[in-house]
């Protein structure tokens, strides 16, 4: 009985040990993959969720106080809009113009912001929602 055991045990351990072929690697395959993100998209979403409180009204992909930001971009996308200026007050809005006495009461804060942070800014909202 002890000399099957030892007979079986060396025949499974030559058996596994002859194997020197490697099996491929399966293909991995990743979906909606996370975008690398520079110093100015990290910026722009800590001001956008922070500093400038933005995401109190406005959600990315829904209405909720304010448009979508994905609306936002399309819409300034689409009509070749300067969100910049708009924020700065020196362009009109194009996005929801009947809500605007709403988003006027925020000019103050954003007075505050650079143009490194208003363009920052920008750029979170444009990557954000690019498809």
């Amino acid at each position: 009985m002890k000399n099957i055991f030892l007979i079986l045990l060396s025949i499974t351990f030559i058996a596994t040990s002859c194997q020197s072929e490697k099996k491929p690697e399966k293909e991995k395959i990743v979906i909606g993959s996370k975008k690398k993100s520079s110093p100015e998209f990290d910026l722009g979403k800590e001001l956008f969720k922070g500093k400038g409180n933005c995401y109190s009204c406005h959600r990315m992909d829904k209405k909720s106080i304010g448009p979508s930001v994905t609306e936002i971009m399309k819409i300034y996308k689409e009509k070749n809009g300067d969100i910049i200026g708009f924020l700065r007050q020196k362009k009109d809005p194009i996005v929801d113009p009947d809500n605007y006495a709403v988003m006027k009461t925020n000019f103050a804060r954003l007075e505050k912001f650079t143009n490194e942070e208003l363009k920052a800014i920008e750029l979170y909202m444009n990557e954000a929602t690019a498809k």
